[in-house]
């Protein structure tokens, strides 16, 4: 994957000499390689190094680079390693957009339609649709409590309060009213590890359903704004109860670049928050959530490898006739404690405060809830 970028393995002279000690390249490799339509940065990376994660530093050093961040369709890139100096890349026609870091296909609905905020309290919400309708769709109008401070013509996302996301409990199922669904959090005591942490509440996650237009605002006896709905093409109604947010002209960034974590992430506990369309586990090009985000230096492009707990195993011989069960997540003096282990590298795609997505990129077995995500060369 992302070693496509020549694996120029060792740019310039003294710089790129400490990078080629940590880069390894994958055997029988081509002098030069052609990038096509679909390519990754992260596909082309993997194909010829064995930590694909390390391309970014390598390019960087590389000073016959003009601009690594923009790689082309019908771009040679030359993976000739000879005396820790690579070829200049033959640029291509710049017909087609740059390659990013994914496949931007899989992670679209994420990046377009869901979003994760601190809190929710203070959005303005849906009161009540026209007619009096349980629902509404586009050309019908929706009445806004909260809108006071908005102006006729201004654009909102009408979003839907879907879980909130916390530790030690990773995930809560919300009611129509943005509350926690009394029991939710149940659901997955028995896939998370257990730990003594205050429970902390990391953010919201909103689901857009529609996007509308200010026509009217409050006033002259009228408590409410009106919202003419536009549709979202997707087929989902908008509800009482729904919460709306500012159109953003460019919500997110569609090109960013495979890395190690920022050294501030070091130390820190990060978990798998959620698993997206899975209820418990999830391959390579599922989406997963984590519980980590720009607070605590985390940015698109960071790679983290995704580890299971060890588990502990009962000490046959020396307590032969225990009763315990034969495999807990919590270690006792009976029990002997077995090495985590490894399934599978992720890389992060979009981050708010304290949560993010990212992609699961390649493994050795399924990403359960409550994993923890390391240095992506974490042993």
């Amino acid at each position: 994957m992302l070693l496509r970028i020549r694996t120029v393995v060792a740019a310039a002279m003294l710089t790129v000499a400490a990078y080629a000690t940590a880069v390894e390249m994958n055997d029988g490799h081509p002098t030069t390689y052609v990038v096509q339509k679909g390519d990754t940065l992260w596909d082309i990376s993997a194909r010829f190094l064995k930590k694909p994660w390390l391309w970014p530093e390598i390019w960087q050093a590389n000073p016959q680079v003009a601009n690594p961040h923009l790689i082309y369709p019908g771009d040679v890139l030359s993976l000739a390693y000879l005396d820790r100096v690579v070829a200049r890349q033959e640029a291509g026609p710049r017909q087609e957009a740059p390659i990013t870091g994914i496949p931007l296909s899989e992670v679209e609905p994420f990046l377009k339609e869901l979003s994760v905020v601190d809190r929710i309290d203070h959005l303005p919400y849906v009161a009540g649709l026209e007619d009096n309708r349980l629902r509404a769709t586009a050309g019908q109008v929706a009445y806004v409590h909260g809108l006071e401070q908005a102006a006729v013509g201004q654009r909102y996302a009408v979003v839907r309060p879907t879980v909130r996301y916390a530790l030690p409990k990773p995930t809560e199922d919300l009611t129509a009213n943005g509350k926690v669904t009394p029991g939710s959090g149940n659901l997955w005591k028995d896939f998370t590890v257990p730990n003594k942490r205050p429970h902390q509440v990391l953010g919201y996650e909103l689901a857009k359903v529609n996007v509308g237009t200010v026509t009217h605002l409050p006033g002259g006896g009228v408590d409410v704004a009106s919202l003419a709905l536009q549709g979202n093409g997707d087929g989902r109604e908008v509800r009482a109860g729904d919460r709306l947010v500012p159109v953003e002209a460019t919500p997110y960034d569609l090109q960013f670049f495979p890395h190690v974590p920022a050294p501030g992430t070091e130390g820190l506990d990060v978990r798998v928050l959620a698993v997206t369309d899975m209820f418990l586990s999830g391959g390579p090009r599922d989406v997963i959530a984590i519980s980590a985000g720009s607070v605590q230096g985390v940015d698109n492009g960071t790679v983290f490898s995704l580890w299971r707990q060890g588990s502990h195993v009962k000490h046959l011989m020396k307590r032969p006739d225990s009763s315990q069960m034969d495999d807990a997540r919590v270690d006792s003096n009976s029990r002997l404690s077995l090495p985590d282990d490894y399934a599978a590298h992720a890389m992060v795609f979009r981050t708010f405060d304290n949560v993010s997505y990212a992609l699961v990129m390649q493994g050795v077995k399924p990403v359960q809830l409550g994993y923890s995500a390391r240095h992506p060369d974490a042993r």
